[in-house]
């Protein structure tokens, strides 16, 4: 993922969704997808259709998951033979990759640990419609044709069931402007699985953003001890897939 520059070229549909609205590109992922922010209190998401997610699926997730937890309104969503789209009302916050918190890892990697832990607690499993543990996760690699290097070892134990993020990766959780959590985004993999699957991301995720030495702090703000044994596998499952 990566921030995307101003000559980026808006394809006619995102015209159409932009209404004549300033737009400005801020995140671009690994499948070519853009994020812009309009100038008139929007984001949208415009991309190429996703084997992995579908920004449907995502637009489902926010609305179960708005009612419990701060995330983006979807107001609207769809998509072509080629692309999909989503539009959202823009939340008041930075993301903690945003250049202020990068210069202030510290405040930013114990928001994105204690913002985790918020959305684990506050997300009802048993309710929770969306499947995100490791055998949903293997089916579902299997059907994109991809073969997973972890067949050896038997996923570990569950600690504890929650509903996962599916993309806890730092920049993915919004900071207000006094550091603290504000709310997450980018939610297309939401769904019930064990916390350590959000956890290890995470927490692998300090050192691509911040520099080594962060993921012992993600973890205190989080609450939690440091588990090898499932940070490992779950490291290993996410680079896999």
């Amino acid at each position: 993922m990566s921030i995307p520059g101003d000559d980026i070229e808006v394809p006619p549909s995102l015209s159409r969704l932009a209404g004549g609205a300033l737009l400005t590109p801020v995140w671009r992922n690994a499948i070519g997808g853009v994020t812009f922010r309009t100038d008139d209190g929007r984001y949208i998401k415009h991309g190429p259709r996703n084997a992995e997610t579908t920004m449907a699926g995502e637009a489902a997730r926010l609305a179960w998951a708005g009612a419990y937890t701060p995330v983006p309104h979807v107001l609207v969503h769809g998509a072509d033979d080629r692309n999909e789209w989503m539009v959202t009302r823009a939340i008041p916050a930075r993301s903690a990759v945003d250049p202020h918190w990068l210069a202030d890892p510290a405040t930013a990697v114990a928001a994105v640990g204690a913002g985790l832990r918020a959305l684990h607690d506050a997300l009802p499993v048993r309710d929770c419609p969306f499947d995100w543990s490791v055998p949903a996760r293997v089916r579902a690699a299997k059907r994109r044709g991809i073969r997973l290097p972890l067949q050896r070892a038997a996923a570990p134990s569950v600690d504890r069931l929650v509903v996962c993020h599916g993309d806890a990766c730092c920049p993915n959780t919004l900071l207000d402007d006094d550091g603290r959590f504000s709310a997450h985004v980018d939610l297309g993999a939401l769904g019930v699985a064990d916390r350590w699957a959000d956890i290890a991301v995470a927490a692998m995720s300090t050192e691509w953003n911040y520099g080594p030495g962060w993921e012992g702090a993600l973890l205190q703000a989080y609450g939690v001890a440091a588990d090898a044994e499932r940070m490992r596998f779950y490291r290993d499952l996410w680079n896999a897939t």
